[in-house]
């Protein structure tokens, strides 16, 4: 069962390196809450335990033998998981769930930037996914080399930071592409805006989408 055939609201938080999803993952998700909402809050890879455990081996800075279709089949699996142990029951609960990263990503990051066979991603999702999308994602659109030193500012690096810049502008080409192909479901954000404006913008595009839910 989709989504959309759910009680629930399935949203995500998509964009590159220091776009500042997790923040605005938190701030949407106390709005929501502060307006009557139940929320569960996720992340990928990651939500449940087994998918944490695959999140460690993927963004170990020592894993820098992994290749791409290992990367690949290790974000299914723990994606696979996330969605039957923690989204699909709390979207038939009522809930809102967002997500800090879904499918898109695996499109982005894999697909575009790693320049793995789309249409393998594609059937690979379906199986992993049964065809489910959020029914809002909200992609946090930034300058890379900004983004990528927002992290080093803030201490951060992880196995796919470490990537030269060429790859994360793919992968923000990537994204880019998603959006123009699927305006309906995804809300491009400029978030090298204020710290007034990109919450703004953020929570019209939320509002717009439980209206139509």
């Amino acid at each position: 069962m989709g989504p959309r055939a759910s009680k629930g609201m399935f949203i995500s938080f998509e964009g590159g390196e220091g776009a500042g999803k997790s923040t605005h993952v938190r701030m949407a998700a106390e709005a929501l809450e502060a307006e009557g909402h139940e929320v569960i809050m996720t992340a990928e890879p990651g939500g449940t335990p087994i998918s944490q455990c695959i999140r460690g081996v993927l963004l170990d800075t020592a894993h820098q033998a992994m290749e791409p279709v290992t990367e690949l089949l290790l974000y299914a699996a723990a994606r696979r998981q996330h969605l039957q142990e923690l989204i699909l029951p709390a979207l038939e609960e009522g809930k809102v769930v967002i997500t800090d990263r879904f499918s898109d990503s695996t499109a982005a990051y894999q697909g575009t930037g790693r320049g793995l066979d789309m249409r393998l991603i594609e059937e690979l999702d379906r199986i992993v996914t049964g065809g489910i999308k959020p029914e809002l994602t909200v992609l946090l659109d930034m300058d890379v080399e900004l983004g990528l030193e927002r992290n080093r500012g803030a201490g951060k690096q992880d196995r796919l930071e470490m990537e030269q810049v060429e790859f994360h502008k793919r992968v923000r080409e990537g994204f880019l592409a998603i959006a123009k192909a699927e305006p309906e479901r995804v809300k491009l954000v400029d978030a090298s805006g204020s710290k007034q404006e990109v919450p703004t913008l953020v929570m019209e595009a939320m509002r717009e989408a439980l209206t139509r839910k």
